[in-house]
C-alpha cells in the first residue's frame, strides 16, 4: 500500500470511527467503563436530601453550620487494545478482510476513549509481541494506530493468547480497560486470563468470518492454512470433512466462551458481515 493508498484509508476510517464514537458511543463507554475510585473536590453547605454520611464534622464545627465534603470520579484510564495480526486475521470471504473489519471497531473503541480523556495504548501479537505502543492521549496518537493496524506485517503466522497477557500484566501496574481482538484459535491461555483479568477489566471480542466455520460443498478444492502456511486439496463434498471442519472451529468458540466465562470478562462475537457498531452498542449498555 503506497502512501497516499494508506492515508486515504486513514482519513476515511477516521471520518466513520470518529463520527460514531462522537454521536454514539461515546455516552455509552463512559458509563460502561468507571473511573478508578472517588477523589475529594470541595466542601460546600448542606443541602436538602445530601448524605449525613457527607458531612465534614471539622468545617461544621469551626463555622457553625452544616458543610459536606464533595467527591468526583477518578476519571481518566488507560485503555489497551490487544491485537492479533497472525495469519488467520488475513483471511475474508466478504469485501473486508478480518484485519480492516478490526481496524474499524478498534477505531471505534480508541476515539470513544480519548472523549473521555482516557489513553490509549496498542499492542499487536501473534506468538510474540510484534508491536507495543504506549498509551497516550490525543488524535494523532489515535492516527498512529490506525496507520499500524492497516499496514502491519507480522513475522510469525502463528498465534499464542498467552505471550500479549503476561506482556501487560508486566508493564502496566495500575488497572486498565483492555479489549483482547482475535479469533482465539491458540493453544490453552485459561490461566493466563484468569490471573490477567483480576488485574484488569477485559473484553474478549472474537471476531471471525462465517465461512471459516461452515464450509460450503464445493467439492474438490486447494485451500492455504494462513498460520502454518500449508496448501492442501480438501474433498467439501464430504460430510464427514464438512462436520470435522466445523467442529474444529466450535472447539475454539466454546473454549473461547468457556475461559473468558469463568475469569469474569466480557464477551462479545461478531462475524465480518455483521454490523459491529450494534454490536459494541448492546455489550456496553449490558454493562
Amino acid at each position: 500500500m503506497d502512501t497516499r493508498e494508506l492515508l486515504k484509508k486513514v482519513r476515511k476510517i477516521e471520518i466513520k470511527t470518529k463520527r460514531l464514537s462522537d454521536h454514539i458511543f461515546g455516552g455509552e463507554y463512559q458509563s460502561a467503563f468507571k473511573g478508578r475510585g472517588m477523589t475529594f473536590s470541595e466542601v460546600r453547605q448542606y443541602q436538602y436530601g445530601d448524605d449525613v454520611r457527607s458531612i465534614d464534622w471539622n468545617v461544621t464545627a469551626r463555622y457553625n453550620d452544616t458543610f459536606v465534603k464533595v467527591f468526583e470520579e477518578e476519571r481518566e484510564l488507560t485503555m489497551m487494545l490487544i491485537i492479533d495480526v497472525s495469519g488467520s486475521n488475513f483471511f475474508g470471504s466478504n469485501f473486508l478482510f478480518k484485519n480492516e473489519y478490526v481496524t474499524e471497531l478498534a477505531a471505534t473503541l480508541a476515539f470513544s476513549a480519548t472523549k473521555n480523556n482516557d489513553k490509549v495504548g496498542l499492542i499487536l501479537f501473534s506468538d510474540i509481541v510484534e508491536l507495543y505502543i504506549p498509551p497516550k492521549k490525543g488524535k494523532s496518537h489515535i492516527l498512529r494506530i490506525i496507520r499500524e493496524l492497516l499496514e502491519f506485517k507480522s513475522k510469525s503466522k502463528n498465534t499464542d493468547i498467552n505471550i500479549p497477557l503476561k506482556f501487560v500484566s508486566n508493564i502496566l501496574k495500575n488497572r486498565s480497560i483492555a479489549f483482547i481482538i482475535s479469533d482465539f484459535i491458540s493453544k490453552d491461555y485459561s490461566n493466563s486470563l484468569k490471573i490477567f483479568s483480576s488485574k484488569h477489566d477485559v473484553t474478549g471480542i472474537r471476531i471471525f468470518d462465517k465461512s471459516e466455520e461452515v464450509i460450503p460443498n464445493l467439492g474438490l478444492i486447494n485451500i492455504n492454512d494462513n498460520e502454518t502456511g500449508k496448501r492442501m486439496t480438501v474433498n467439501t463434498g464430504s460430510k464427514n470433512v464438512r462436520r470435522k471442519y466445523s467442529e474444529y472451529h466450535n472447539s475454539y468458540r466454546n473454549k473461547f466462551i468457556d475461559f473468558f466465562k469463568k475469569s469474569g470478562s466480557g464477551i462479545i462475537e461478531s462475524n465480518t458481515h455483521e454490523d459491529y457498531q450494534k454490536k459494541l452498542l448492546k455489550y456496553f449498555k449490558s454493562r
